[in-house]
């Protein structure tokens, strides 16, 4: 589930470009019987499997380094933007995925801490994982084109984007503000702050309480 996103697109590049190293640890290599299992029925009965706290805590032994141990949990702190650019000042995250029913309580004595991507409940961790590993190395200098071109994304500073226009002026007798073809870069500005804080406003007014 994870290669094909890490090898594709911008997480492509910032490896080819030597900005970050990823490396995948399968727990179940770690699994100390037989049949390589890593969970088992829940002690007290009930539904589903748990994820055995040994083979876990065997994974995060084996990782070399100066680690933030992250546990990829519904009861976590939901992340947002101000999470990923405190995580962009880690030199080394390792982000933990579990499956299926949950893991042993004992599992989150070995870790940092833990993260929740909504108030949802996926399959397992690996989606939510990698939607907080591309918000946090978008940011690293040089991935992308240019520090502006996240410092005016959604969120980074509480705020909505401003609009965005291309190619054609006029669809369908939707037209582009004029503001955008005067070539006025000051009043462009101000136009597009001015948009930033009415969506904001409109769409999302819980972000201006920040």
């Amino acid at each position: 589930m994870i290669e094909p996103i890490i090898n594709a697109s911008i997480l492509k590049r910032a490896q080819e470009n030597k900005l970050i190293e990823f490396s995948i640890v399968n727990f179940r290599d770690f699994s100390t019987n037989k049949h390589k299992t890593v969970d088992d029925t829940p002690f007290g009965g009930g539904s589903g499997m748990v994820l055995s706290v040994e083979p876990i805590y065997l994974a995060l032994k084996s990782i070399a380094g100066n680690t933030r141990k992250i546990l990829m949990s519904p009861q976590g702190k939901t992340f947002n933007q101000n999470k990923a650019k405190e995580l962009l000042k880690e030199e080394h995250l390792v982000f933990v995925c579990g499956h299926y029913e949950g893991f042993d309580e004992r599992v989150y004595e070995f870790v940092d801490e833990e993260i929740s991507l909504g108030d949802f409940v996926m399959t397992g961790g690996e989606v939510a994982a990698l939607a907080m590993i591309d918000a946090i190395v978008r940011m690293i200098p040089g991935v992308l084109g240019s520090q502006e071109s996240y410092e005016k994304d959604s969120f980074f500073d509480n705020y909505l984007d401003y609009p965005q226009y291309t190619k054609p002026r006029e669809f369908m007798g939707l037209k582009v503000p004029e503001v955008l073809l005067s070539g006025n870069h000051a009043e462009i500005e101000k136009w597009r702050n001015e948009m930033r804080e009415k969506k904001t406003s409109e769409k999302r007014p819980d972000l201006l309480k920040k």
